[in-house]
């Protein structure tokens, strides 16, 4: 049924309003009409009320009851008053700028064969080319392409015709080496997550196990196979749980197959980080800053002090770490809503942590004790350990004038 609406009675701005006041809950609409039935009824609507001459709220009456009745928008609307008001409302007819091809197969084909034999150049590079082959070498079946703009070039590369049967790009390859996957602890110690601390001319190998924060530092001189090898070696021997899982970013020192061969033969797993995943690695990175740039410094130092820095390291950083130095652990809360929350207000050292670990004992390697611990852990207090971190204050400044 076709519905056919006289708004003759309405005739000026007072009755306009009382009738979307009236009609609030009655549906008037040319919303399914078609779009010459409403361009009309635009312009029969505005040149009858002298839209031109009304007030800022006689207008927003009008275009209220254009919504009301054709359904458009009013930002929809506005535009179209104003189309009315420059001339006729008339849908607009789609012309097609350039309605044939310029550059068809055999351009395209041209394209190819200058990208395979120049290995792919910039647009701008290939245009010159382009100009070149046709203006300085004569060659006509280059007069069409030759005044491609640059950025046409990189549309005809993405066409269906263009094949790219040239090689000048890295391929991205997967390097057999450790799994990328976060690290898994399982609930007990024994995965550690590795990084460098680059210092000038030494690194400093920071290793933390992720459920004690059990710490071991080791300085190199370079960040070579030669060096890294003792390193994880020295690395591993002094942790007194045994090493189930190395976790590293995607760095040289530690992405290499000496390094896997290592872990291979000592049977630990090694993971590396997924792409976009910082957290996987997230546990050393903050111990590189609060503990090996605050303890170390950013100075230069000299790689022939690593020996030095190494002793020092075993004597008696790496102790001070495990057995002295609290640190924050979690403990997991569950909100209202059932979602769960880490609440950092556990302070221990690492040791006295892994001692309040369930089955603690079975995680030691062989031939080592607690009891064996507790006189390293007690043979002094954290307050007369001050005095060794004293002198370390000198001994950095005495490498940072060297």
């Amino acid at each position: 049924m076709k519905v056919i609406m006289d708004d003759s009675r309405l005739t000026n701005i007072t009755q306009l309003k009382e009738f979307l006041k009236g009609s609030s809950k009655v549906v008037v609409s040319l919303e399914k009409s078609p779009l010459k039935e409403k361009y009309s009824f635009i312009t029969k609507t505005v040149k009858q009320f002298c839209y031109q001459k009304l007030s800022k709220k006689e207008k927003h009456i009008v275009i209220m009851y254009l919504h009301k009745i054709t359904g458009y928008k009013k930002g929809r609307l506005y535009q179209l008053v104003k189309r009315v008001e420059k001339g006729t409302l008339q849908k607009a007819v789609y012309v097609r700028f350039h309605p044939t091809k310029i550059y068809v197969a055999k351009d395209i084909k041209l394209l190819e064969q200058t990208d395979e034999v120049h290995l792919r150049l910039s647009e701008n590079a290939t245009k010159e080319i382009f100009r070149r082959e046709f203006e300085v070498f004569g060659k006509k079946e280059y007069r069409t392409i030759a005044g491609i703009s640059h950025s046409h070039i990189t549309n005809l590369r993405h066409s269906p015709v263009y094949k790219s049967s040239w090689i000048n790009h890295t391929k991205a390859r997967q390097i057999p080496i450790g799994m990328t996957m976060p690290p898994q602890n399982y609930g007990k110690p024994g995965s550690i997550r590795v990084d460098s601390v680059s210092q000038k001319d030494v690194y400093h190998i920071n290793s933390v196990d992720e459920i004690t924060q059990s710490e071991i530092v080791f300085c190199v001189p370079q960040l070579s196979e030669r060096c890294m090898l003792p390193a994880l070696m020295d690395i591993l021997n002094q942790y007194p749980f045994i090493i189930f899982n190395f976790h590293s970013d995607r760095g040289k020192e530690t992405i290499n197959y000496l390094v896997a061969d290592l872990l291979q033969r000592l049977v630990i797993k090694q993971t590396k980080n997924r792409s976009y995943h910082p957290g996987d690695n997230a546990l050393v990175e903050t111990k590189n800053g609060s503990v090996i740039r605050k303890n170390m410094g950013w100075e230069h130092i000299n790689q022939k002090f690593c020996d030095q820095i190494n002793d020092y390291y075993k004597n008696y950083f790496n102790p001070y770490l495990n057995y002295h130095r609290p640190c924050a652990f979690p403990t997991i809360e569950m909100d209202a809503v059932g979602k769960k929350k880490k609440v950092y207000n556990n302070y221990q050292v690492p040791y006295e942590f892994l001692k309040s670990l369930p089955n603690a004992e079975t995680c030691l390697k062989p031939g080592v004790t607690f009891e064996q611990l507790d006189k390293i852990a007690y043979s002094q207090s954290d307050k007369g350990l001050s005095t060794n971190a004293n002198n370390m204050m000198v001994f950095n400044n005495n490498l940072y004038k060297v």
